[in-house]
């Protein structure tokens, strides 16, 4: 996903505007900031306390019950040392 990307992105739950990003696995592809291209990362809405993950830069913005839980559990511990507490231990819907 291309850093300019978080201009467009809304919670789809609550609408809310702009997600917080914390990029884990990013390299630039310009000259510009907005030329990053987050391979790993997680956008986080303050408003509902959801996270989505970006893997293989691709943002995974679906509704929570087509979510898949293991598989988000997974990369959660995987980046567990780089992310907040926010994501971690409170985001929604689930957390380690």
């Amino acid at each position: 996903m291309k850093k300019s990307m978080l201009d467009i992105l809304a919670c789809p739950i609550d609408k809310h505007y702009p997600l917080e990003l914390f990029e884990l696995d990013a390299r630039l592809e310009g000259g510009t900031a907005n030329d990053t291209v987050i391979g790993d990362g997680i956008l986080f809405c303050h408003k509902c306390s959801r996270f989505y993950p970006i893997v293989d830069e691709i943002p995974v913005m679906l509704p929570d019950e087509l979510r898949e839980m293991q598989s988000e559990i997974e990369f959660l511990q995987k980046w567990k040392n780089k992310l907040p507490d926010k994501v971690i231990k409170y985001g929604n819907p689930w957390h380690l």
